[in-house]
């Protein structure tokens, strides 16, 4: 099976950021205007919203919906209310959800244990609606934090796509615990096996 992370185009948040905490120097910040129109897609079906077809890097040729689209779909509206006025950039490589929100909770802006009880909801959400609800929640708050310590968005698209599969959503779910209550050191190569299309 091929790595996602040769298989596919630069994702949207990949073009702008190096992944480091700094802006790549050709493209600097993405647009105000395109970040408006990837928050229209909040609560949308992936691929039902024509302002977002541009910055999608996972629509087929037949207009499937996909659960990679579903994933990036969800992706893509979580970056856009995250980036919102933000001077830096909100995608970090490396940095799981677990390690995000765990940051989250260490720093003191919001009580552990409603902070606890919130990352509890997503990790036990039983839809990708029901988790992406939670998610933006979660994301408003990290974006609380300044400057604050990001997320890796390419490795959060894995695990949206991922939590669509009833036999690799248990693995994610023990990642997130483990980064989050257990703080170990994130793994080197965070990428998944390809899940079959569908």
């Amino acid at each position: 099976m091929r790595d996602m992370r040769m298989a596919h185009r630069e994702f949207f948040w990949e073009r702008y950021s190096t992944g480091d905490g700094s802006w790549r120097k050709a493209s600097g910040a993405p647009a105000g205007g395109d970040l408006a129109a990837l928050r229209r897609g909040i609560g949308k079906e992936a691929g039902s919203v024509p302002e977002m077809w541009p910055f999608y890097t996972t629509l087929t040729a037949d207009g499937r919906l996909t659960a990679a689209l579903r994933a990036e779909h969800v992706a893509l509206t979580l970056y856009a209310v995250h980036q919102q006025s933000l001077a830096q950039p909100a995608h970090r490589s490396g940095l799981g959800l677990g390690s995000a929100m765990r940051t989250l909770r260490d720093s003191d802006e919001f009580s552990a244990e409603a902070l606890d009880r919130r990352f509890t909801a997503a990790a036990t959400a039983t839809s990708l609606a029901e988790l992406s609800v939670h998610l933006r929640g979660l994301v408003t708050q990290l974006r609380a934090i300044r400057p604050g310590p990001g997320l890796d968005y390419s490795w959060l698209f894995r695990d949206l796509r991922d939590w669509q599969w009833a036999d690799r959503v248990s693995a994610v779910r023990r990642r997130w615990g483990s980064q989050y209550f257990v703080g170990h050191a994130e793994p080197s190569s965070p990428g998944l096996p390809d899940s079959p299309a569908a």
